[in-house]
């Protein structure tokens, strides 16, 4: 068993402390995804730290299974509170540009492109943002995306397509 299933369980077991360990090993990836849907970072670590209540609570409460890895048992967590995050906003912000080790060295151009390329991003349904930035931007495999958005891999491949579809036709329009 990996060191965050040995910690879910000492937490399960009433070792609030070994909770620290799943946070220390989780929180960047976790802000990193939310961010990237959000479009930012404020809202994402908003997200994550509900996101992480709601994991100690299932964990104290012994109601994670451990049917799957706690690393996309907690994907999956944050996947579904950011879209709740989404649906709860009036309006989408895409004026912080949030990418990790960003080094400021940027132009003004590639400002301007990714945050256009967010907005757009934005702008897809729920389950192919996140299908998208789960597989082409935080890098995991198809069958990892399937278990966190729990469906098939199938599905997760035509959530692909029609993202990357979506994404090819806007960027073809002069806005």
């Amino acid at each position: 068993m990996s060191d965050l299933g040995d910690a879910a369980i000492r937490v399960s077991e009433g070792d609030a402390s070994a909770f620290t360990v799943i946070v220390d090993a989780t929180h960047h990836k976790l802000v990193r995804l939310a961010a990237r849907m959000l479009g930012n970072l404020a809202d994402a670590q908003d997200v994550v730290q509900d996101a992480y209540v709601r994991a100690y609570r299932s964990l104290t409460a012994g109601q994670f299974d451990q049917r799957s890895k706690v690393e996309t048992w907690l994907y999956r967590i944050v996947v579904n509170a950011t879209i709740d995050a989404r649906r709860k906003r009036k309006r989408t912000r895409t004026d912080e540009l949030v990418e990790a080790g960003w080094d400021g060295a940027a132009t003004a151009d590639a400002i301007v492109a990714l945050r256009e390329l967010s907005a757009w991003i934005a702008e897809l349904p729920d389950e192919q943002q996140a299908a998208l930035v789960l597989k082409s931007v935080e890098g995991l495999s198809s069958a990892e995306v399937a278990a966190i958005l729990e469906c098939s891999e199938g599905a997760v491949e035509q959530r692909l397509v029609r993202a990357r579809a979506a994404l090819r036709a806007h960027g073809g329009r002069d806005d």
